[in-house]
């Protein structure tokens, strides 16, 4: 029974699994996204956001223990040096997972996972999304006698004063 077990080992022993989450810790900072399936995904995404809060700030610690999840040099500067910049502000949620479909070789659950503020296109599209306006026919129409009934009634007022 797995009463309270709450890691999914991907059918992998214990130290595969670490230098596997590792490996792809190392590939998703370097590359900013990787592809792969959508299990591995939410395992890498609760491996990998502790190490980018690490980030945050930059001691000789904290680079250590960074160092010491990723045991590449390139990914710990890479981290440090950039992604910590742009996730400075963010207090979580530093990644993203978006489902691709299914892999035809086996029908598994395909994904992409990415780090939130380096996608572009979202970015982007973020910025430059205007507001959506809703449709106002009934107060459009119920405006338009009401302006023109000011008109009307002020010929009709004026006359009789010349009078």
């Amino acid at each position: 029974m797995r009463h309270g077990c709450k890691v999914n080992h991907l059918s992998r022993t214990h130290a595969h699994r670490v230098a596997m989450l590792s490996n792809m810790a190392t590939s998703l900072i370097m590359h900013k996204r990787i592809e792969t399936t959508v299990a591995k995904a939410k395992a890498l995404r609760v491996y990998v956001e502790p190490i980018i809060n690490r980030s945050k700030e930059d001691t000789t610690h904290n680079r250590r223990m960074v160092f010491s999840y990723l045991h590449s040099k390139e990914a710990v500067n890479e981290l440090f040096r950039e992604v910590s910049q742009k996730i400075a502000n963010r207090p979580g949620g530093y990644t993203r997972i978006l489902k691709t479909g299914i892999r035809h070789g086996d029908n598994s659950e395909m994904c992409i996972i990415e780090l939130v503020d380096y996608n572009e296109n979202m970015l982007a599209a973020a910025t430059t999304k205007k507001a959506k306006s809703t449709r106002r026919s009934r107060a459009k129409k119920a405006e338009a006698p009401v302006a023109e009934a000011p008109a009307t009634e002020a010929p009709a007022q004026e006359a009789p004063k010349a009078e």
